[in-house]
């Protein structure tokens, strides 16, 4: 069965979003490469690398540009956690910014939350033992 590898975003300051995923969010900088000829940096960061199972997010920065058109289209990425009100906590004194306070969905159970990354993209927080129990559980 194929496997979900990794999601791609742009980002308009790669040190900036490796703080963020890492210190923040608590991921690991899993690796990085530069392509000098086509001036683009990419950098893998997850909480676990692909080989073992889990997805990851891909930062690209493409050389001297600092920010992108947000569009319409993309939704959010989404991290479960255990605690997603401690997770809360830890991220705002980490200097995140919380853009939805931890609690139950409109119209159902799941409690969420969700931050925003330094280029504006939306991260959900799910707790955990609802992550895959769909709106209403």
């Amino acid at each position: 069965m194929p496997q979900l590898l990794h999601t791609m975003i742009r980002v308009g300051d790669l040190d900036r979003s490796i703080q963020f995923y890492t210190e923040v969010l608590g991921m690991t900088l899993l690796r990085q490469s530069t392509n000098e000829e086509y001036k683009y940096t990419l950098a893998f960061v997850g909480y676990g690398d692909e080989s073992e199972g889990g997805a990851v997010i891909e930062l690209t920065y493409n050389w001297g540009v600092e920010s992108y058109e947000m569009g319409n289209a993309f939704g959010h990425l989404a991290l479960g956690y255990d605690d997603i009100y401690q997770a809360c906590d830890k991220i705002r004194a980490a200097g995140g910014t919380i853009t939805r306070e931890p609690g139950p969905v409109l119209g159902g159970n799941t409690h969420i939350a969700f931050v925003r990354d330094p280029d504006g993209y939306m991260v959900e927080l799910i707790q955990q033992s609802q992550a895959s129990a769909g709106l209403d559980n």
